[in-house]
């Protein structure tokens, strides 16, 4: 199957939106009662959601699309924001100090995060893409929060074991992964209204219900939206 869908593109392009913002903030750490969360933590969960859609309405090729579009735009900007702070600044412009604080991303907290989202968005996919063939395409909320609880492990801990280990004590990359998961699994449960109203929608309108029963799952594989899987 190889057909254009309606609000297929816009939805990429708003996932690939909160995902470049969630990096630009990512660099504060708030906390919250015990908890230590980074900026990116507040809206990168929303991420996500979007994958969950992408899988469960387009299938796993349309997810597999969507993450590569989104790890190609977060690599662009990582680089495009050390090369920027590389250059020398004109004379009388006094905000490179702060300039360098937000776009001065550091090359090993690049890597991290971006390792970590394509790992984590992939496991994702693949997990919702496999319990949707064998619950018959029943019980969408045990499948957003089950893909979400395997994928957000693996994104929280590689970014944080990445970014920090060796330069932050186990403990404090411990309690950063903790709250950073715990937090992400919350907002999952508690967007699945949400989640559930804009599936059913999109199914609707789009007439379609993609079921990757004979699913190609390598994520290296060039395929766009609705040419892998079945329609249910």
């Amino acid at each position: 199957m190889n057909r254009r869908f309606r609000y297929y593109d816009v939805l990429v392009h708003a996932f690939v939106v909160v995902l470049l913002i969630s990096n630009l903030v990512a660099q504060k750490i708030t906390a919250f009662g015990p908890f230590r969360l980074s900026g990116a933590q507040l809206l990168f969960p929303v991420t996500y959601i979007f994958g969950d859609v992408f899988t469960e309405v387009y299938g796993y090729a349309a997810s597999r699309r969507a993450i590569w579009i989104g790890f190609f735009a977060s690599a662009v900007l990582s680089l495009m924001g050390l090369a920027v702070v590389a250059l020398p600044p004109a004379p009388g412009w006094p905000h490179q100090e702060a300039f360098a604080t937000v776009f001065g991303f550091v090359p090993r907290l690049v890597a991290a995060s971006l390792i970590a989202f394509w790992a984590g968005e992939f496991v994702n996919a693949y997990v919702l893409a496999r319990m949707k063939v064998l619950t018959g395409g029943r019980h969408l909320w045990m499948r957003t929060i089950g893909s979400t609880v395997a994928g957000q492990a693996v994104d929280t801990a590689l970014v944080m074991v990445i970014a920090f280990g060796g330069s932050l004590s186990p403990s404090l990359i411990a309690n950063l992964i903790g709250s950073g998961y715990a937090v992400k699994v919350v907002y999952e449960v508690l967007a699945t209204p949400l989640t559930y109203a804009v599936v059913n929608a999109l199914k609707r309108r789009e007439g379609v219900d993609v079921f990757d029963r004979s699913a190609d799952f390598n994520p290296f594989r060039a395929s766009g939206a609705g040419t892998a899987g079945e329609a249910g």
